[in-house]
């Protein structure tokens, strides 16, 4: 699609071109819209890989109120109940709109949607696309809309900063291609940009899902919440690739179930089983593994010989690394997957800097709480692109244009840096964590980041505020703080964890000059 002359005055940047982006651009049209991506249309997402489905309470036995309680539940007590029933409200009418769009989802022989079940939901609500390829098949179909759009443009450049006028509000984008910097000035810019997964050693994002959009608008002075909560997915296939090839929640969902290398039940005597929530499913595997028993997900007998047609994308990935999942259980460990914190927003998907919106994995909306219900990713997505397409409209343009100069660029990692960041991760600030491993990660990311490192700069921002959570609440779990307090958030900024990093830094180093003085 060819760049054409826009009025700044008039357009809305939206970086990132997943789900969230996507929508937000076609919500927004005829409105001028420029999609900034960092690869073509169609690559590089997360929304590609996502197997799962959309939750939709559409079967006789459900309704929203019921969809809303599971979030609820999913959430650890930190889901916002209005938010919950908002999206799960929408959710139906969201399922519609995609089909207008020609999205294709499985449908039963009577031409109904086919609904399938997954963990922690009451109800069989999950929508899919050709089995497990729904994130694939969505996509597929809000690139065909965007190309029908003409209202929206698609640049391929990085985001390196944004712009902000004298009072601090977003007035553009500075980008860069090809070696080359240049400033794109726009009355909005809402970031899509995903999440945090490529962070840690073992995950299922994609490389490059390493908090860009949060770091952009951190250091516009955005407010950021509760960016302890990473949520591993409990079956990644160990089987030496990065990322890590994803064996779907539906599979439990449809018989599969989790055992070690003799045969026993890894979820036998926790509630929910291996349909609990995922940060229940994700700590029993850790455990196993940490006890030194492998865990596999078996799926032998009807469901393997069945997985070719029902579960194309994980029978590819199976038989890509020599596994038959119809013979042999698959080797499967926790991942990386999604992060339920972000940049705060509203119920329009506003962050507290003007001009600045975020919709998706980048943005905390309220919606899943410590940790998030399954499909229930590109159902937050999609319900939030509306609401923000309506507030970037409530807003005049005068109101929000004015000169602007840049923010501090991003810096970029080598990749020496960012292996060191992926390890220590994965291994302070993982599925288990503690003061010890979260003060030492703190202290190497500080370092790190000090260099130049924005994926240690992003990841120092998580251990802080891992470190200031004192107690075990869904997807984050500390060893030594097995209780729960009362229901609260973590709200934060740059500045703050900057402040704090270097408060522990200094402790160090007079630590350190007392002992030689000593």
């Amino acid at each position: 699609m060819s760049i054409v002359s826009r009025s700044p005055a008039d357009r809305v940047i939206v970086v990132g071109a997943g789900v969230a982006g996507l929508a937000t651009a076609l919500r927004l049209a005829p409105r001028p819209v420029t999609i900034v991506t960092a690869a073509p249309l169609g690559n590089g997402t997360a929304t590609g890989w996502a197997q799962g489905g959309i939750a939709a309470s559409i079967g006789p036995d459900d309704a929203p109120s019921l969809h809303a309680a599971d979030t609820e539940a999913a959430g650890a007590g930190l889901t916002e109940p209005d938010v919950a029933l908002h999206v799960a409200g929408a959710a139906p009418a969201l399922i519609d709109w995609l089909v207008g769009l020609g999205v294709a989802f499985d449908r039963d022989a009577d031409g109904s949607l086919a609904l399938g079940l997954e963990a922690a939901h009451s109800r069989r609500r999950i929508v899919r696309g050709r089995g497990d390829s729904t994130g694939a098949t969505v996509l597929e179909g809000l690139v065909r809309a965007v190309r029908a759009t003409p209202s929206i443009e698609v640049l391929v450049a990085e985001a390196k900063a944004l712009m902000q006028d004298a009072n601090g509000a977003v007035r553009g984008l500075v980008c860069a291609s090809d070696g080359a910097a240049f400033r794109l000035p726009a009355r909005a810019v809402v970031l899509a940009t995903g999440g945090v997964g490529g962070l840690y050693a073992a995950t299922t994002n994609p490389r490059g899902a390493i908090g860009s959009g949060l770091l952009l608008a951190a250091r516009a002075g955005a407010t950021l919440r509760d960016l302890e909560f990473v949520q591993f997915h409990p079956t990644a296939i160990a089987a030496g690739a990065d990322p890590m090839p994803l064996a779907t929640e539906a599979l439990r969902g449809e018989g599969a179930v989790l055992v070690d290398g003799a045969g026993e039940r890894v979820m036998a005597g926790i509630s929910g089983g291996d349909l609990a929530p995922r940060d229940v499913v994700a700590r029993g595997i850790f455990q196993a593994l940490s006890g030194g028993r492998d865990v596999f997900l078996d799926a032998r007998g009807d469901l393997g010989r069945s997985m070719t047609r029902r579960f194309p994308t994980v029978a590819g990935l199976c038989a890509g690394v020599g596994i038959d999942p119809a013979l042999q259980p698959i080797p499967v460990r926790p991942a990386a997957h999604y992060h339920m914190g972000g940049v705060l927003v509203d119920a329009g998907g506003r962050t507290d800097v003007p001009g600045l919106w975020a919709c998706g994995e980048v943005a905390s909306t309220g919606l899943h709480g410590a940790n998030r219900l399954a499909s229930n990713s590109l159902l937050e997505a999609l319900a939030f692109a509306g609401p923000i397409a309506a507030s970037i409209e409530g807003v005049s343009a005068s109101a929000m244009f004015g000169d602007a100069a840049s923010a501090p660029r991003r810096q970029g990692d080598d990749g020496r840096a960012l292996a060191e960041v992926r390890a220590l991760m994965d291994r302070r600030v993982g599925v288990v964590r503690d003061e010890a491993g979260l003060r030492e990660a703190i202290a190497r990311l500080h370092v790190l980041a000090e260099g130049g490192s924005d994926a240690a700069l992003t990841g120092l921002m998580i251990a802080v505020c891992a470190l200031s959570r004192q107690e075990s609440r869904g997807a984050h779990w500390r060893s030594d703080f097995s209780g729960q307090a009362a229901r609260y958030h973590t709200a934060t900024t740059l500045a703050e964890v900057l402040r704090v990093a270097a408060e522990r830094a200094g402790a160090r180093e007079r630590v350190s000059s007392e002992a030689v003085s000593g």
